[in-house]
């Protein structure tokens, strides 16, 4: 919880919460993203298709996240009558969002492995927050492909059943929430993203 991090280092709290931030940001900004190329025009008429946190913080999932370590951005909405392909194109902007943190964890890895950044003042306060922000991105994707609702994982793998598998997999929408919620409030979620989460750790020397 960063609270806890608060508490101990003022610094590392915001170190941590600027990486938590951009994370986010850049989730939910490629979900708005594919949804325009997709056609739909939704997420762009919303402000939503920019790299702003601001337009992606949601305040109460903020506040979550910081005082119990679970919380969300604000969700992107889409119209599905504005897709081609409804049930294809749906999954892939689900799966925009933890393709974009993978992505970009990846450059950040690549950048503090492979090129050794100078430690000299302002790169010794930047390569803590990207490597942060390398870790949080790894999180926030894996845990968004558990395949159940609202998480993107429940939408991709509804994009890639065929269609009399795919209406009876929505029909467990109604009851993901609760599932979800047994699952981080027993700590499972937590068990289940620990070995991806010591491996992104070790990898980014944190």
């Amino acid at each position: 919880m960063l609270i806890n991090a608060l508490v101990e280092s003022p610094i590392l709290f915001i170190m941590l919460a600027l990486s938590l931030i951009f994370s986010i940001t850049i989730h939910e900004f490629a979900h708005a993203y594919v949804a325009n190329k997709l056609g739909d025009p939704t997420a762009k008429a919303l402000g939503r298709v920019t790299l702003n946190p601001l337009a992606h913080m949601d305040p109460i999932g903020t506040l979550l996240l910081i005082f119990v370590g679970f919380g969300w951005g604000k969700p992107v909405p889409f119209d599905v009558t504005f897709l081609k392909n409804p049930k294809r194109d749906s999954a892939l902007i689900a799966f925009a969002g933890p393709l974009s943190n993978f992505i970009l964890a990846l450059i950040i890895a690549l950048v503090l492995n492979v090129f050794n950044l100078p430690n000299v003042f302002g790169l010794n306060l930047i390569k803590p927050v990207l490597g942060y922000t390398a870790y949080f991105c790894f999180i926030l994707g894996f845990f968004n492909l558990i395949p159940i609702y609202p998480l993107d994982g429940f939408r991709v793998v509804y994009g890639l059943l065929p269609k009399n598998l795919a209406f009876q997999w929505l029909q467990m929408e109604r009851y993901g929430i609760y599932l979800l919620l047994i699952l981080v409030i027993s700590g499972k979620a937590g068990d289940l993203l620990r070995p991806l989460t010591s491996f992104a750790a070790k990898t980014l020397h944190l």
